[in-house]
């Protein structure tokens, strides 16, 4: 407990004596003990100082109230007038001018040197920082043992709340993790650096310090956050080389069931895929995404650029529905899908299909619909569509460059509209004999006739393998 001015009036070595009533200043800490004989000394004054002063420029009654209002002024807590050398007793003018004023004022006597006083004062401040101290290393001892011992994150943040007899809330990617919401005033924010954008604020109701607290358990939030992270991207990395593996057929039967329980996931329920796909720049933090408060025991796994999810059969929806307004209100742009609910292994890769099918609706949140041949096969990676894709559509678009002829849309709108010449030239303002010529020349240029079945369906192919490169 720091100095006080009753602490300081009540020590039997000094034989202060009060010359006016302390009132609500007699419990209010000391910051310093200041001796100055300046007639105004408030540029070197910081406030909360006890002033001593023996009034060697005081010679009139003026200048001795003067210095009273500086005092004031300065902030001071209360002053100290010595006796015996330039005034015999403390002037009537600065006893009188006080009491108007408030200023708690005592008398040194003769016999008790300033330095005495500040001594005492010092040694106060010393040992109050030293007790200080010693509270905030147990304080962050407690913060630490509640992380590490057992409690994770949420004991550490009770443990804060108990240690500052505050509520503590935190939020990370805009979904609060812990505690209430926080109003709109009266509660500090105290933002936590994870090396992430991720948006991740503390908050703690009323806006006093909590005296080093808060910063050690900010630091300690924040490698927390940082290391769930690392952890959370690297177990992704792994389940999702077992993903890939079983979609593109490289592990089967007994093999994929052992994979798939090595990373959480009983391989002969019944389970839904989500899949969460980037939009824009956002790629670089799904990776390391945490999953919506309360989701944490979901497997969740890397799969080409995709966060994909595993969940319980039937959950699709409401899950996708949730994970979508989590994302908006992470701000973290992305498209959601989910596949059907199927058991067994092969179940499992048919619902990632499934949900990679849906992605193509290009909508918030993609309902599954019935999986295509054509899709099917553009998920096989063993299949050469991209290949087909460049050996067939590459010459037209080179003649398109080079020549404006338009070959490319002409040949969309016609696989489209079911091969109708007549639909392809009304819909693209043609001559039904300028859209029979673009056909042949698609034929030359590409070696597949689109009047052809078998040649149209190669083209259709090469078509969809191109619009998802």
């Amino acid at each position: 407990m720091a100095m006080t001015l009753s602490g300081l009036l009540a020590s039997p070595t000094l034989h202060l004596r009060a010359l006016t009533e302390p009132d609500n200043a007699a419990d209010t800490p000391i910051s310093w003990a200041a001796v100055t004989e300046l007639a105004d000394p408030t540029p070197f004054l910081a406030g909360g100082e006890v002033l001593l002063t023996t009034g060697v420029r005081q010679k009139t009654l003026a200048a001795q109230a003067e210095f009273v209002d500086h005092a004031i002024r300065a902030g001071v807590v209360a002053l100290g007038y010595g006796t015996g050398l330039t005034h015999a007793k403390v002037p009537a003018a600065v006893v009188r001018r006080a009491e108007e004023v408030g200023l708690p004022l005592f008398e040194v006597p003769y016999q008790t040197p300033f330095v005495a006083i500040t001594r005492i004062v010092a040694e106060e401040l010393a040992a109050d920082n030293v007790a200080r101290m010693e509270r905030l290393l147990k304080g962050h001892q407690r913060l630490a043992a509640a992380l590490l011992g057992g409690g994770g994150l949420h004991g550490l943040l009770r443990e804060l709340g108990a240690q500052l007899q505050r509520t503590v809330s935190l939020s990370q990617y805009g979904a609060r993790i812990h505690g209430p919401a926080p109003a709109a005033d009266g509660w500090l924010t105290v933002p936590i650096p994870t090396g992430l954008q991720d948006r991740c604020t503390l908050f703690l109701e009323g806006l006093g310090t909590g005296g080093g607290l808060i910063e050690y358990a900010q630091s300690l939030i924040s490698v927390e956050l940082a290391n769930r992270a690392r952890l959370r991207e690297s177990r992704r990395t792994v389940s999702g080389q077992v993903l890939t593996d079983l979609t593109r057929g490289v592990i089967e039967g007994q093999d994929a069931a052992l994979r798939l329980q090595s990373v959480g996931i009983a391989p002969n329920a019944a389970h839904t895929i989500l899949l969460v796909e980037p939009v824009g720049p956002t790629s670089r933090t799904i990776p390391s995404l945490p999953l919506p408060p309360g989701r944490e025991k979901w497997v969740s796994a890397m799969v080409e650029d995709r966060l994909a999810v595993v969940l319980d059969a039937g959950d699709g929806e409401a899950a996708a529905t949730e994970f979508a307004a989590y994302l908006t209100g992470a701000g973290v742009p992305a498209r959601v899908s989910y596949g059907g609910s199927y058991a067994q292994v092969t179940g499992l890769r048919w619902s990632y299909f499934e949900a990679v099918e849906a992605l193509r609706h290009g909508g918030l949140v993609n309902h599954p619909s019935r999986i295509s041949l054509t899709s099917l096969l553009l998920a096989a990676h063993d299949v050469p569509l991209q290949a087909l894709a460049a050996e067939a559509l590459e010459p037209l678009a080179d003649f398109d460059a080079a020549h404006g002829a338009d070959l490319l849309v002409t040949l969309r709108r016609f696989l489209e509209l079911n091969g109708s010449v007549g639909t392809v030239a009304e819909d693209l303002g043609l001559h039904r004999n300028t859209v029979r010529y673009r056909l042949q020349q698609i034929a030359d240029l590409s070696g597949y006739d689109p009047s052809n079945t078998p040649d149209r369906v190669q083209l259709w192919l090469a078509l969809s393998a191109h619009d998802v490169r």
